[in-house]
């Protein structure tokens, strides 16, 4: 069977995180700028091979001195590991729209394996013609395994940023002629 080409549609994509703040409320934080392809030889995609990239400079937390800081070497050091990088070892149908994604994700000089609970919304066409692909993907990491290991411990004792980081990525894909 021939080969089919997706690429990420970043008009209607997006990357989010969640990470606790003082262990007490949630922070959420986006990556704007982000490229990725599928190629799969399935019309329901199991199999799939995945590659995604964000470009860590484009980090927004809506609080500019925290991006900042975010870029520093104090935690992604941007300057230096300018893309964070994902390339799938494995993408299953569990049942109905449920899948399940392993990979290798990179950040920083850091690669772990990770797995991540995908939903396929289906396919549909657009209206210029273009056949459209939807996956809402959900996973959670360790900060500290990936080398962002920052305490910020505030005077009182309190841990400022968590070590777990859930994350939240809605992306569509078009199918390549």
């Amino acid at each position: 069977m021939a080969t089919t080409k997706w690429v990420l549609d970043p008009m209607h994509s997006e990357v989010q995180f969640k990470v606790k703040h003082l262990v007490i409320s949630t922070v959420t934080g986006s990556f704007r700028k982000f490229e990725g392809q599928v190629v799969t030889e399935n019309e329901d995609f199991q199999d799939s091979e995945i590659d995604f990239s964000l470009d860590v400079d484009s980090i927004d937390t809506t609080q500019e001195s925290r991006d900042q800081h975010l870029k520093s070497a104090e935690f992604f050091d941007a300057a230096t590991y300018p893309k964070i990088t994902f390339k799938s070892t494995s993408f299953k149908k569990v049942s109905g729209s449920d899948y399940k994604l392993e990979g290798n994700l990179t950040i920083r000089d850091v690669t772990k394996p990770v797995l991540m609970d995908v939903e396929f919304g289906g396919s549909a066409a657009d209206f210029y013609g273009q056949t459209k692909a939807g996956f809402e993907i959900n996973g959670k990491i360790n900060r500290k395994d990936f080398g962002l290991t920052w305490e910020g411990i505030t005077e009182a004792g309190s841990i400022v940023v968590g070590e777990e980081i859930k994350l939240i990525i809605n992306a569509q894909f078009t199918k390549q002629a």
